[in-house]
């Protein structure tokens, strides 16, 4: 397994993901209209030229879902259960097209589930930063993670 087991988690551990992505156009246009959202900002060259940016901004939930699955194979593949949750999502800077993202993970909690013996909920805090090392997502993730089969 890629992943962590529950026992194998610690409050104050960080992960440095060696994973790094260029964003494209058609990641952006793909994602965007394959959600059926239509914003212009995203999916109009033209009209993204006249806004503030001077160019298309990422669809943020494209760069969330890019913040998760950069993180998964240090930290949950093949060891969870699923996510219970996503608080505190911020994007402080716009991603563009063209910009090259990589994430860093700390884990913020760790506790064993009260319900489900064997298993625990971590807590990841989970950060992606641009080519300039500007944050421009962070996330707070709850997963249920299945405890080690020998424990």
């Amino acid at each position: 397994m890629a992943g962590l087991w529950f026992e194998e988690f610690s409050e104050g551990m960080t992960f440095e993901h060696e994973t790094r992505r260029t964003v494209t156009t058609y990641d952006n246009m793909h994602f965007s209209l394959m959600t059926m959202n239509p914003q212009p900002l995203h999916i109009d060259h033209e009209f993204a030229a006249q806004s503030e940016w001077g160019k298309p901004l990422v669809n943020s939930l494209f760069t969330l879902g890019l913040l998760i699955g950069m993180t998964v194979g240090d930290t949950t593949q093949g060891t969870t259960l699923g996510n219970l949750g996503m608080t505190d999502v911020r994007f402080p800077k716009p991603v563009f097209e063209g910009d090259t993202l990589h994430a860093k993970t700390s884990v913020i909690a760790v506790r064993p589930s009260q319900s489900r013996p064997g298993q625990g909920i971590v807590t990841l805090r989970h950060e992606m930063l641009n080519q300039n090392a500007e944050m421009v997502a962070t996330c707070d993730r709850a997963a249920l993670m299945l405890g080690r089969p020998d424990a």
